[in-house]
């Protein structure tokens, strides 16, 4: 029986981050897209699927004081921690699947580059946004593979977005600010299409 768990675990657990598609040395469209939105670094935000990421490193440069981390692979986010030394004292760090996420506060900020577009069922999907919908007070930044990305990532299927069906997605509760269409350079020179997107609630 498939676990996905176990296959994250997999995955973090004998793949370098120079093995990964999605390694990024600096995430600069996750960056500025939240640098736009001029967020009181005083407020809590979190990062979903964050695994071993470096936008938590950016934003304790930038003066955040509460950020939550969220990774289905306790190994993902050890690497993280590890990276981060004694700083990552700082970092609430939260073992699971975010489907199964049960939080304790609400959050100003929700940004998601790993988790979204691996939900391809109607009904995760739609778990998913009341998630956000409840517990989010402000803004929403999604990356997800875009129409012309990858059909599957890490042996797994995804469901791929414009910016038209992402705000689509998620209309009822939040306002579309802006969308991008990019390109990510992965580790090994190959090229993903994706987009970002900023929302704010409604």
């Amino acid at each position: 029986m498939f676990k996905k768990e176990d296959h994250w675990e997999n995955i973090f657990g004998t793949k370098t981050p120079e093995e990964v598609s999605w390694t990024e040395t600096y995430p600069k469209n996750s960056v500025d897209f939240i640098d736009a939105l001029n967020l009181d670094t005083n407020l809590p935000v979190i990062d979903i699927g964050g695994g071993d990421s470096r936008l938590v490193d950016v934003l304790l440069e930038k003066g955040y004081k509460d950020i939550s981390v969220l990774d289905i692979s306790n190994k993902a986010l050890d690497r993280t921690k590890k990276r981060l030394g004694v700083n990552s004292k700082n970092i609430s760090w939260i073992v699971c699947d975010v489907l199964d996420f049960k939080p304790k506060k609400k959050y100003a900020l929700w940004h998601d580059r790993a988790s979204f577009h691996f939900l391809t069922s109607p009904e995760d999907i739609s778990y998913y946004k009341k998630i956000v919908n409840q517990w989010v007070n402000k803004y929403l930044v999604l990356g997800t593979f875009s129409k012309e990305g990858p059909l599957k990532c890490s042996g797994l299927p995804v469901t791929q977005y414009s910016c038209d069906t992402i705000s689509n997605s998620f209309q009822e509760f939040f306002n579309p600010i802006k969308c991008k269409y990019l390109t990510h350079h992965t580790p090994f020179k190959t090229e993903q299409k994706f987009i970002f997107s900023s929302f704010e609630k409604i």
